[in-house]
């Protein structure tokens, strides 16, 4: 017997806009999600939501599985945020080059300090944002990350350490 989703995915294949209403519902607050933290932005991560709906509604047939479509909301999502994000440079971008391989202690849950962080974090390129969130907040691994993002597994580590380094490098300093 096939789950929920597998079905659901199965009648939107077939036609049936309900299935696929049903299918949006139920990744929607994902993607507004991630959008969200992207983007930093509710009004631009709500249109890049729909777009990206819009999409799936265009390409559904190149989507599997249940799991494929998972994957492929989520790089979706991130690519078009990313796109967003280099057109209009709503980032002070630091080179990652720049970075020192600061080792330090983990900081602890004090509200000011997380409002700093996601400050910072918007201050990233979004390339190493997108690859930060991924790891610290999707919980996925640097192989899922590369293949999400369509890096090497290199880039990745590569992003992970000096976007780290630098990020504790910049609560440092207002510490």
């Amino acid at each position: 017997m096939s789950r929920p989703g597998e079905e659901l995915l199965s009648q939107a294949l077939a036609g049936d806009t309900a299935a696929f209403g049903a299918l949006v519902r139920s990744h929607q607050r994902a993607v507004y999600s991630l959008a969200l933290r992207m983007l930093s932005d509710p009004q631009q991560a709500e249109d890049l939501a729909q777009e990206v709906f819009l999409r799936l509604y265009r390409n559904l047939s190149s989507v599997g599985s249940v799991a494929h479509l998972s994957f492929w909301l989520r790089k979706v999502t991130l690519n078009g945020a990313i796109d967003r994000l280099r057109r209009e440079r709503r980032y002070q971008a630091v080179p990652l080059e720049q970075a020192e391989d600061i080792s330090g202690d983990t900081a602890d849950t004090d509200p000011l300090l997380e409002r700093r962080l996601r400050s910072l974090l918007r201050q990233l390129a979004p390339a190493p944002r997108a690859v930060l969130l991924l790891r610290y907040q999707e919980d996925l691994d640097p192989t899922e990350i590369a293949r999400t993002l369509g890096m090497s597994i290199n880039t990745v580590k590569s992003h992970l350490k000096r976007s780290l380094a630098l990020l504790r490098e910049r609560i440092g300093e207002i510490a």
